[in-house]
């Protein structure tokens, strides 16, 4: 049997002679600094990783990974906030243009949300409860059995986004226009790419395009016909109809 760190060694000499080898004008440049014009915040899962998703190449994209790709709100209370700090060195610090949240299909995260009296976890269960408003939207509406789960898994993204522009500092530039929101969703089984579209109130392929979550600060979050999880989830249930 291969061992796995063998295989993740043998990895990096195929990345070195990659990019250390043949794009040594590329390391260069990132050896005095980076300059990423992309905050991804994805999930943890290892099936969904974000810069093998999309090709990215090194120094394109500033990434957080946590479960289901969580944003928490604003919450400058003292205590440690590893998602805050990476969001907030990303948007104060690198200056990027642009924060996609990315969640994704057969997320444990989001059916540890689904299910919080199957299995209680010390840190998790906590943690997913912060986007206990989508679940309560999914599971009011008339969904089938097998669109739930996908259905909670984007409305989830809905509230991350939402809770981005909790932060004053990307409210500001969002305003502004010089930082646009996006909420990515990867559909493992289908393998492909949607993203939301805020007119359309649903998820769309993003094929040719990134759809920014267009005024995405503009209005009261609590009310923003962008983020109403109502809307979002009823038309789903109507598709189903």
């Amino acid at each position: 049997m291969t061992n796995p760190l063998q295989s993740l060694v043998d990895g990096f000499e195929d990345f070195r002679r990659e990019y250390f080898e043949r794009s040594t004008a590329l390391f260069e440049t990132l050896r005095l600094g980076q300059q990423p014009k992309v905050l991804l915040i994805g999930c943890s899962d290892s099936r969904a990783d974000p810069a093998i998703l999309t090709r990215a190449q090194p120094g394109e994209l500033f990434i957080v990974r946590n479960v289901a790709a969580i944003v928490p709100p604003y919450s400058p209370d003292g205590r440690h906030h590893g998602t805050s700090s990476a969001i907030e060195f990303a948007v104060r610090g690198l200056g990027v243009e642009h924060i996609v949240v990315l969640g994704h299909g057969m997320c444990g995260g989001m059916r540890a949300l689904a299910e919080p009296d199957a299995v209680r976890l010390e840190f998790i269960s906590d943690w997913v409860e912060l986007m206990a408003e989508a679940r309560d939207a999914v599971m009011a509406a008339d969904l089938p059995d097998d669109q739930r789960l996908p259905t909670l898994e984007k409305a989830s993204l809905l509230c991350s986004v939402r809770n981005l522009t909790t932060f004053p500092w990307i409210r500001e530039r969002v305003e502004k226009g010089s930082l646009a929101l996006h909420a990515w969703y990867f559909d493992i089984g289908a393998g492909e790419l949607l993203a939301f579209d805020g007119e359309a109130a649903a998820f769309v392929p993003a094929r040719g395009h990134p759809h920014p979550i267009e005024n995405a600060a503009s209005v009261d979050c609590s009310c923003a016909k962008t983020f109403d999880l109502g809307r979002f989830v009823a038309a789903i249930a109507g598709d189903g109809d």
